[in-house]
């Protein structure tokens, strides 16, 4: 299962596991024609779309229920849906405490919602694995937003947190993401231009820099706990 999967790293994430023989359920809260695009192209064997918004509780349990009832079992998952915002650091007046709640309830209480769902099949599995997607401003003061950067601060302890718990069942790692380059970035062209003359790399990210990274995490039995950085060595400089 692969939240928010219909664009960007998501989407890369999907692409690439089913190029590894894996059977992967796409989600989306609102892509609804973008995820019944992807079953299309991917193969009804291979893929399968359920729309659901992991803020919501209920939405939360189906995902997972109707991954187990539609492919029998659960092995992965991957919290890969998230929200942000773009807002200056400084500017404290509109970073209210409404986008913390809004960003959180997305990238933090949903992601935990769907996990303790999923944590019983990936239990029963035998050799579960949790990649939550979170990224470099949860590591360093960067980011979109501060209200952004602390909820991935947040989901980087959770993952830390779970990954002492459920060991050793089920493994638990994180992602951290620098700028990627993907359609919710598209329109950031100034940090686009800004990353080329700061990261040691000289570009963002594309999405299969950070699926690739997510692969190797599932497929790497002795590693848990983690929260691998992958930001063009930026957090060099």
């Amino acid at each position: 299962l692969v939240t928010g999967s219909t664009s960007g790293i998501g989407k890369a994430v999907v692409e690439r596991f089913v190029a590894n023989d894996m059977r992967v359920v796409i989600n989306s809260a609102k892509s609804v024609d973008a995820g019944k695009a992807m079953v299309a192209e991917l193969g009804e064997e291979r893929t399968h779309y359920l729309q659901g918004d992991i803020s919501d509780p209920s939405d939360a349990q189906r995902l997972v229920d109707e991954t187990v009832a539609r492919f029998g079992r659960l092995d992965v998952l991957v919290n890969n849906a998230g929200t942000t915002v773009r807002i200056p650091h400084d500017d404290f007046e509109t970073a209210t405490p409404e986008i913390f709640r809004r960003l959180y309830d997305v990238n933090v209480v949903g992601t935990y919602q769907v996990t303790v769902a999923a944590i019983p099949h990936l239990r029963e599995s035998g050799a579960g694995c949790i990649v939550n997607v979170g990224s470099v401003a949860g590591v360093r003061p960067t980011g979109s937003s501060v209200p952004y950067a602390v909820s991935k601060a947040a989901m980087h302890h959770l993952t830390a947190l779970l990954a002492n718990t459920l060991a050793p069942t089920v493994r638990v790692n994180a992602v951290a993401p620098g700028l990627v380059d993907t359609p919710w970035t598209a329109e950031w062209g100034d940090l686009h231009e800004a990353i080329k003359f700061v990261a040691p790399m000289q570009r963002a990210a594309v999405p299969d820099d950070v699926a690739e990274v997510v692969q190797a995490l599932i497929d790497s039995p002795y590693v848990t706990g983690q929260v691998w950085v992958i930001d063009g060595g930026l957090s060099l400089r």
